[in-house]
């Protein structure tokens, strides 16, 4: 009866450590932006996935109207990104995409007013802000298994996470949102750590 004991706990622990291989693993590892989709910047250009120029990014996912979470990540980026201008590496090797979640309400110029209340004027300052058809914003969303859902009040339910890409544009790291959940300083060092 012990043998028996000692190999189903055994079993389990290979069960839980493949588990957790592939949650924080191998699934990170399958994210990247899918090739075929074209998205609108703030200011009305395309941006493809397909031809991205070797930098390492930040990725978050927003809606504008949202009350809390959304709004401190991106003011935290903003702070961030005023440090790595600071090091020389904001723009030459580090580059920032928030990409909305409600396309149908934020609009291009929705989307200018969002990326002006954090000191982004243009899409030249490396920090782009991004728009596309519902079915394509989806289809980026889940390529990082991102959710989310409108429960029919416009103040949409989503994932909680911020995605760290290397030059490759793989998933290397993710952190959370929101005053509590994203760590400025340590986004900061891992930034500093790839880009470097």
């Amino acid at each position: 009866m012990k043998k028996l004991y000692i190999g189903f706990f055994s079993l389990l622990a290979i069960c839980i450590g493949i588990g957790i291989f592939y949650f924080s693993y191998y699934r990170q590892d399958q994210m990247e932006f899918p090739k075929d989709v074209t998205m609108e910047t703030a200011w009305g250009k395309p941006y493809s996935f397909n031809n991205m120029e070797p930098k390492v990014r930040l990725l978050e996912f927003v809606y504008t109207n949202c009350p809390d979470i959304c709004p401190s990540t991106s003011f935290q980026m903003k702070q961030l990104k005023e440090q790595l201008e600071k090091d020389g590496l904001f723009k030459k090797k580090v580059e920032f995409i928030t990409i909305t979640i409600d396309p149908k309400r934020d609009t291009q110029q929705v989307m200018q007013t969002y990326a002006n209340m954090f000191g982004v004027e243009s899409d030249n300052e490396g920090w782009i802000f991004l728009r596309g058809s519902e079915e394509d914003t989806k289809k980026v969303a889940d390529a990082f298994n991102f959710l989310y859902r409108d429960p029919g009040n416009g103040m949409l339910i989503h994932t909680t996470l911020t995605y760290f890409l290397d030059e490759n544009n793989r998933v290397i790291d993710t952190f959370g949102m929101g005053e509590k959940g994203f760590d400025k300083e340590k986004v900061y060092k891992r930034i500093l750590k790839e880009a470097k």
